[in-house]
């Protein structure tokens, strides 16, 4: 379909052609390229812009090369783009290399990839692990040692195998030398008889003789012991004598608690006495001792005596002593009165040719007290007085 009419397209013809030479023309008497301002290695953007300069045309290698990595960039700074991180060198084997164990790597370290734990190794066998000589149940049960496992040999017997002694002796005679050992050496029983004292008084008028001692039989706690003192005047027949009876029996490392019986000898009304007391070593050494008497008729009485060993020399020694006498009643029978009845106080200086005999000197001095002195008096005795010694001291 045509738009425009022949006669019109006709006569635009040549106006076309006008029109396109117009513009070949003016272009053919433009200025040359030569006239551009010509391009500025320095020129900047924004002179660029403004016409000043045209923009070194940026040198276009062949194939630009990265740059170079830096020899210490850090990974922040290559984040930055100021510097490349070298590549890893990447091995033809895609594996990577395993990590040499570090011989001290802890594990905290090897969590966190510093290094590697060396892996533990894994015998074919695992033996066990050495029991410690000295890993106690507590450091064993946190893991730090093996305790010993105890020994299991073979099935103990039934009884131990026989002293050596018995087989080349026997039992039987064995059993007897044990025995004798035991006796000997702490079991046994033993026996003494001690006269403390054997003396003869001189005193005017009334010289005289008097004994006290005692002899036992038995062990270091239990024995049986009998004592005995008296005396009289010479030419006549035993004034006072008694005997006792006793079982002692250790209630201390130095004291024994004796109780038996007395029984009454001599001219003096013969009684029987229950007996209870107590003798002993006091401190600083004193021998002390002390007897309650209960007669068959309800009559109570006491004594209490002590002495001492002053030793002088290793053979010479001076003994003091005292002894007293209560009633709890009176008693006439014996002549005696209650409260203190006698006393007696004596100083004997003894020498030991050996320890076993030992002649002595010395004085004593008896003497009856309060109503018991007034009845000797009145039956015609002497209430006594002070009168010298000489006598022995023996034991066996």
């Amino acid at each position: 379909m045509t738009l425009i009419p022949a006669p019109i397209a006709a006569a635009l013809l040549p106006l076309a052609a006008l029109v396109w030479a117009a513009p070949a023309a003016a272009q053919a008497d433009a200025p040359p390229h030569s006239n551009r301002p010509a391009a500025a290695p320095g020129c900047s953007p924004e002179h660029t812009a403004m016409g000043h300069c045209v923009p070194a045309a940026p040198t276009a290698s062949p194939s630009p090369a990265p740059p170079p990595p830096a020899p210490v960039c850090a990974p922040e700074h290559a984040a930055m783009g100021h510097c490349v991180t070298a590549a890893p060198t990447t091995p033809l084997s895609a594996a990577p290399p395993p990590l040499a164990p570090a011989a001290a790597c802890a594990s905290e370290h090897a969590a966190m990839g510093h290094c590697s734990a060396a892996a533990p190794v894994t015998p074919l066998s695992p033996a066990p692990s050495p029991p410690a000589l000295a890993c106690a149940p507590e450091h064993a049960a946190m893991g730090h040692c093996v305790a010993a496992a105890p020994v299991t040999g073979r099935t103990p017997s039934a009884s131990a195998p026989a002293p050596y002694a018995d087989r080349i002796w026997g039992s039987a005679a064995m059993d007897r030398a044990r025995a004798t050992l035991r006796r000997e050496h702490g079991g046994g029983t033993f026996s003494m008889i001690m006269l403390n004292l054997t003396e003869a008084s001189i005193a005017r008028g009334r010289d005289g003789y008097r004994w006290d001692g005692e002899g036992w039989f038995g062990g270091d706690v239990d024995r049986f012991v009998v004592k005995s003192e008296g005396g009289g005047q010479f030419g006549e027949r035993i004034d006072e004598a008694e005997v006792q009876a006793l079982y002692s029996r250790a209630i201390g490392p130095y004291f024994n608690l004796q109780a038996g019986l007395r029984q009454d000898l001599g001219t003096a009304p013969r009684r029987t006495y229950a007996s209870l007391g107590i003798e002993g070593l006091a401190p600083y050494w004193f021998d002390v001792e002390g007897t309650l008497f209960l007669s068959g008729r309800g009559d109570l009485f006491a004594r209490a005596e002590a002495y001492y060993d002053q030793r002088i020399t290793q053979r010479l020694v001076l003994q003091p002593r005292v002894e007293l006498n209560l009633a709890a009643q009176d008693a006439r029978a014996q002549r005696v009165g209650a409260g203190l009845t006698d006393i007696e106080l004596g100083l004997r200086l003894r020498y030991e040719i050996a320890r076993e005999f030992a002649p002595y000197v010395g004085v004593s001095l008896e003497r009856q007290i309060g109503e018991s002195a007034r009845r000797a008096r009145a039956a015609g005795e002497d209430p006594g007085g002070l009168a010298a010694v000489v006598g022995v001291r023996a034991w066996f």
